[in-house]
Formats: C-alpha cells, sequence, structure tokens
C-alpha cells in the first residue's frame, strides 16, 4: 500500500493525533479538524522528510470540500498514530500551484 493511502486510512479510523502545534496553528488559521481530514483524502505527499528532527514525515498538500489548500505535515503511517505535526494555508507568494516550492 502506498503511504498516502496509510494515512488516508488511518484518519478515516481515527488513528490520528495533533501536536500542540498543530493544534495552536488549526485555531489562529481557521482550519478544522474536517478541513484536514479532507485535505488528506483528496491530498498527494509533495515533499518527503525522511530524516526530520523527531520522526520521518511528509508534507501533504490537498484541499477541503470548500477548495481551500492545505498543507498537512505529518509524520510517517509507521505509527500506531499519525502525528499531524502543523497545517496551514500554502503561500502562492512561495509555492507553485502550492506544490512546488519557489527558489528564493
Amino acid at each position: 500500500m502506498k503511504p498516502i493511502e496509510e494515512i488516508r486510512r488511518k484518519i478515516v479510523d481515527g488513528k490520528y493525533e495533533f501536536s500542540k502545534h498543530a493544534v495552536d496553528q488549526s485555531i489562529i488559521r481557521d482550519i478544522s479538524v474536517k478541513d484536514i481530514e479532507e485535505a488528506i483524502a483528496a491530498g498527494e505527499i509533495i515533499e518527503d522528510y525522511p530524516d526530520d528532527k523527531f520522526n520521518p514525515s511528509f508534507l501533504i498538500y490537498g484541499r477541503t470540500g470548500t477548495g481551500r489548500p492545505i498543507h498537512v505535515h505529518c509524520s510517517y503511517p509507521a505509527r500506531p498514530l499519525i502525528k499531524i505535526i502543523t497545517i496551514y494555508e500554502p503561500d502562492s507568494n512561495k509555492w507553485i500551484e502550492f506544490k512546488f516550492r519557489r527558489l528564493k
């Protein structure tokens, strides 16, 4: 099974948790749990961080049911619970089609 499929399965099964940072950012940025679930359900992995500071992780790009672009930074699905590390709406000045980082 592809990693995005494993992540989706765990999200649907409720096998995920939020870091304190992700909770704080969801409030500040007005991103709901439903938004996150929808973005992951329709999303794709756009960056892989196998050597991330705490645990290997992915950056997922997806859109909510209303079409809002969202980036979800989460752990690899190897953990019993997917850890949502942070979430945000990508800045079009920093991203091409919200998938590719613009060169500085």
